[in-house]
């Protein structure tokens, strides 16, 4: 809901002073006089900054660290207790445009080659931002990522890109968002409040001028004021009831649907910025993958990862082929949807058994996907024979072995005459399913990416039915439906780097807003006091000794998610306390707090990327 900030609007005494552009009733903050307004039970407050984002993901760090370093105080809201959002949770990967990555490789790229390539593959793309993209990704993102030390690996070329454009980033996602996150950290001009969830934006005289906002642990509300709002809540693909409300004609929609975005990408930002009369459009440019895998780290939560295995075939419920396995997903995607119902199993064999790839920092180790995937007989069936996989599976014997049998037969002749995956003049080289044991997966659609949301301008103000800028109010990322840079269909990597672009644009927007003097970065930064000389890995400091680990992270707690989700790690894998907090290691009562540093470089324990 939006409503009307009640320490100006419910204060008895008429006595108001001006401060940073925006009302502050003296009674209300003086006094901590509590009203009820708009159904929150409200208490006065004199916390303020010049911009608040609203989420921690990859598109709300970059407009943080934008405005930050040009001067502006910036706090950034988060209900999760950690940073980076799906971004650090995703394989990382962004398109970029005749990068020096691309020409070390001898890469021939171009922005009109690119440009032709966008609008031919998207579709109803938003041409003006399409435009500035691909001018300027690689002094937006590529020469931003690399000051700050992201590191770039090999490109690939993936479905509807002229030229191999999907640059691939070492440590996957948190070696791309953790480098951001990082510079956030260390810039004293950049606060983090965390476990928060921001309810509604407040208005005055059409302005926003703040948030009302609950502190998930304690369920505490409070109004947090600044003359400039930047929303970077994500998308909307955890939300399943939002996503079929937004199904594209046509199109069936499954039995079973996975969610594969962020656990928080829910609509709260297009909501909010619903109510304060912002404009909507493209909600049915949905992105969906059909390579969805059961998560089994969330039982019960219908949470799925994106998996796959480029040598599998996939067959349907009547154990035949469907479609032409690896495909763009705008292609295979309508055409799983008519499958009865909408699933299939890949099936490969142990000689592919390597190529099995799961999407995410954390499975970079086929060890873990082997423990947590392959060890699982509820996701993997397998068997000596194909006939022994049919009766595992469920699937017509006959059929499947009939399937296999001529898939390998085509892969001899080296063409596919049923859905032309392979052949002459196409790079796939194929290899036959004959290597015993044999396996199948079962794997479903999932959700993953909004492409249509909250209309913005080209300096990321959100834009009212009439396309005019609601004041003091930005979006950006996913919210903002990645500015409409994809159209219906992505290229991939057009989804972090349209995060990190439109973040970076509405900091600066924000900072000409604000009539902020842009600051040198060598004077806005500094490393935090506590993390000049990160401590050295220690194995003696054992917090159970004060903290019932077992009975906390078995507790169901609201806002203790990640909590619950790392300790149950740390657990299972029999960690000592001191591989994560060598920072606490010895106590001292006077300083017994997690530093931001330290806890970074640990996500790279349970994340995998590092041994």
């Amino acid at each position: 809901m939006m409503i009307l900030d009640p320490q100006v609007r419910n204060v008895a005494m008429g006595k108001t002073c001006k401060k940073f552009g925006f009302v502050v009733t003296l009674f209300s903050i003086v006094a901590g006089i509590a009203f009820n307004n708009g159904g929150h039970a409200q208490q006065a407050t004199a916390l303020d900054a010049d911009v608040v984002v609203v989420g921690a993901g990859i598109s709300g760090l970059s407009a943080a660290l934008e405005a930050g370093r040009g001067g502006a105080r910036v706090t950034v809201i988060d209900m999760f207790s950690v940073f980076g959002g799906i971004g650090v949770m995703s394989h990382g990967g962004v398109c970029l445009v005749d990068s020096p990555v691309q020409q070390s490789f001898g890469i021939k790229d171009n922005p009109e080659l690119a440009y032709k390539d966008f609008i031919e593959w998207g579709e109803n793309v938003n041409t003006g931002w399409v435009r500035y993209y691909i001018n300027n990704s690689v002094s937006e993102i590529y020469e931003w990522l690399i000051a700050m030390g992201v590191v770039f690996e090999e490109v690939w070329q993936l479905p509807g890109n002229s030229a191999p454009r999907f640059h691939n980033i070492q440590e996957r996602g948190l070696g791309l968002v953790g480098p951001i996150y990082r510079e956030c950290v260390k810039n004293p001009n950049i606060r983090f409040i965390w476990n928060t969830e921001v309810k509604d934006l407040i208005i005055e005289d059409a302005r926003v001028v703040g948030v009302w906002i609950r502190q998930l642990r304690t369920q505490k509300e409070q109004s947090y004021r600044a003359p400039v709002v930047i929303l970077a809540t994500g998308g909307f693909q955890s939300n399943l009831d939002m996503v079929r409300e937004n199904w594209p004609k046509g199109l069936q929609f499954p039995d079973r649907f996975l969610t594969g975005s962020g656990i928080n990408s829910t609509g709260l930002g297009h909501r909010m910025a619903r109510e304060a009369g912002a404009d909507l459009s493209n909600l049915h440019h949905q992105w969906n993958y059909v390579t969805g895998l059961p998560d089994p780290r969330h039982p019960g939560m219908n949470r799925g990862l994106q998996a796959k295995n480029e040598s599998s075939i996939w067959v349907n419920a009547q154990g035949r082929r469907f479609v032409s396995e690896y495909d763009a997903p705008q292609k295979n995607f309508p055409v799983l949807m008519e499958q009865k119902p909408a699933t299939y199993w890949a099936v490969f064999d142990e000689g592919s058994k390597y190529d099995f790839f799961v999407s995410g920092s954390e499975w970079v180790d086929f060890k873990h996907i082997q423990k947590v995937i392959f060890d699982n007989p509820d996701l993997v069936k397998t068997s000596s024979t194909i006939e022994g996989l049919a009766g595992l599976t469920g699937l017509p014997e006959k059929a499947l072995t009939t399937t296999v049998r001529r898939y390998n037969k085509m892969v001899d002749k080296g063409v596919d005459e049923d859905f032309g995956r392979f052949g002459p003049g196409l790079s796939y080289k194929p290899c036959k399913i004959g290597q015993s044991p044999f396996y199948a997966i079962q794997l479903f659609p999932m959700t993953r990416k909004s492409m249509g949301g909250v209309v913005i301008d080209m300096s990321c103000r959100v834009l009212d039915r009439r396309q005019q800028p609601i004041p003091g109010l930005y979006a950006v990322g996913e919210l903002a439906g990645l500015a409409g840079i994809n159209g219906k269909a992505a290229l991939e990597g057009t989804f972090l780097g349209p995060c990190m672009i439109t973040g970076r644009i509405a900091g600066r927007s924000a900072l000409a807003e604000l009539k902020i003097k842009p600051k040198p970065v060598a004077e806005s930064g500094r490393i935090h006091q506590a993390s000049k000389t990160l401590p050295v890995k220690a194995e003696s400091a054992d917090c159970k000794d004060c903290h019932d680990l077992e009975s906390l992270s078995a507790k169901l707690r609201t806002g203790y998610w990640h909590f619950k989700k790392t300790h149950r790690v740390v657990q299972e894998r029999k960690y000592q306390c001191g591989l994560c907090h060598a920072e606490l290691d010895p106590y001292r009562e006077e300083n017994h707090q997690i530093e931001p540093l330290a806890r970074l470089e640990n996500c790279a324990i349970c994340h995998g990327v590092k041994k």
